[in-house]
């Protein structure tokens, strides 16, 4: 059986713990992931200053879809730059048409509102969050943990 394939998206601002320990526990667990990057396959620099080399340039990545599942990570200069990405939209699009998982981490939703994903699922959000992605009843919000 072949082994499930994620792709993480890598955005400068991203942050650290948000991208690196769903990518740690991943691979623990035999998915088989690929960290790509909004500008390129040069290091990103995230919230607190890390510095994380991507595995592919989004470009590159997006060549080898479709993915099980694609992960959003947080970080508030992050989250502006994957909703800022044409790019980010096109692959949540094909996601979504394919009907495959998407995951998204504390400010990483306000990228799936912004390119109009998922409209009418349920949702959990950080409470710091919540308005702006309940703002429109697009989602119906879940107080459960996952």
């Amino acid at each position: 059986m072949a082994s499930k394939r994620a792709l993480v998206i890598l955005a400068k601002g991203a942050e650290e713990t948000e991208m690196v320990i769903p990518v740690d526990v991943m691979r623990r667990a035999g998915i088989k992931v690929t960290v790509a990057s909004l500008t390129g396959k040069d290091p990103v620099q995230c919230s607190r200053h890390i510095v994380i080399c991507p595995d592919a340039s989004l470009e590159d990545a997006k060549k080898e879809g479709p993915y099980d599942m694609v992960v959003l990570t947080g970080g508030y200069l992050g989250a502006h730059n994957l909703f800022n990405s044409a790019a980010m939209k096109e692959i949540l699009k094909e996601q979504e048409k394919q009907k495959s998982l998407i995951a998204a981490i504390y400010a990483g939703p306000t990228a799936l509102l912004t390119h109009e994903i998922g409209f009418g699922s349920k949702v959990t959000k950080h409470p710091l969050a919540k308005d702006k992605m309940m703002n429109g009843n697009q989602y119906s919000y879940s107080e459960n943990h996952v």
